[in-house]
């Protein structure tokens, strides 16, 4: 390699907290493109979802774990597992704070966890743009206290406001070595995977208050046509008939908002015309059902 060459580094960037930190927001400010679902709905994130972002001559493979919280039911497990797993495969970890909420019995659970991570921790504030500067240095210099960062950043993950110095620090700490993934790509997660991702935040967005956690959507089809489009076709699985109503609505009205919402962002992710055709069907019990979560990548936890 050429002495005024850069060496080039990659590597992964876990960005961990308690749901409805903002991770999900973070990362796609990060990535500079929409590669995780942001909902007002928490725990929203059900696997590992990794967006890739260029720094220089640094690759860095985030990770947005799903929100880590006090597991009740399997399929809660099964998300916990997948966060703590990803925050300590990583070569970075980010706790990220929501800073108007500041430290609650949850970020209090995941801060005790965090010396068990032998990786560089970096402490990242946000939602800087809604909370007084003197409670920022204070919140900082507490959770400093309680845990010593290698680094802290105050930012705001909406804005963007901070973001780039973050990711500057970030491409720092990966190992040397070559890139993982083509320059071009800014995520690993399959484009059936991520188009089933959009349309559940389509889903949420517009029903939030009425649909219970417990839907999903798989995507069953995906051609690509002679023309340079896709047609896709999908199934939502709810848990009951009264749900399935709820996502139709009225003359079928929702459910083609759902789409047509759901088409433009699935169009801009795979760089294609889509044609986009949705199903609902009930399934009692898909929480329970060992393929729906490799469906989602993520382990069934047994018992």
């Amino acid at each position: 390699m050429a002495e005024d060459t850069p060496e080039t580094r990659a590597g992964f960037a876990a960005l961990i907290g308690v749901p409805n930190a903002g991770k999900s927001t973070l990362l796609n400010s990060l990535v500079g493109s929409k590669v995780s679902i942001v909902s007002r709905k928490v725990q929203t994130t059900r696997a590992l979802v990794r967006g890739i972002a260029i720094e220089g001559s640094a690759q860095i493979v985030f990770v947005d774990t799903p929100g880590i919280f006090a597991p009740k039911r399997r399929l809660d497990r099964a998300m916990v597992t997948s966060a703590w797993s990803g925050a300590a495969d990583a070569d970075a970890v980010c706790l990220l704070v929501d800073a108007r909420k500041g430290v609650d019995e949850e970020v209090e659970a995941v801060l005790g966890k965090l010396p068990d991570l032998r990786r560089p921790k970096i402490l990242v504030l946000n939602k800087i743009d809604v909370i007084a500067r003197e409670r920022l240095l204070d919140l900082a210099a507490s959770l400093n206290a309680r845990l010593p960062f290698d680094h802290t950043f105050m930012i705001s993950a909406l804005t963007g406001d901070g973001v780039p110095d973050l990711r500057r620090v970030l491409a720092g700490l990966m190992p040397p070595g070559p890139w993982l993934y083509p320059e071009d790509q800014v995520s690993d997660a399959p484009l059936r995977l991520l188009a089933a991702e959009i349309t559940r935040e389509k889903i949420y967005d517009r029903l939030h208050e009425e649909l219970p956690y417990s839907s999903t959507v798989e995507t069953d089809q995906w051609q690509v046509r002679p023309d340079g489009s896709v047609r896709i076709e999908q199934t939502i699985f709810v848990e009951r008939e009264s749900q399935r109503k709820i996502v139709l609505g009225k003359g079928g009205q929702t459910i083609k908002a759902i789409g047509q919402a759901a088409r433009v962002d699935i169009a801009e992710a795979a760089d294609a015309p889509v044609h986009l055709f949705l199903y609902v069907k009930v399934r009692e019990n898909w929480a329970d059902d060992p393929e729906r979560y490799r469906e989602m990548g993520l382990d069934f936890p047994r018992g």
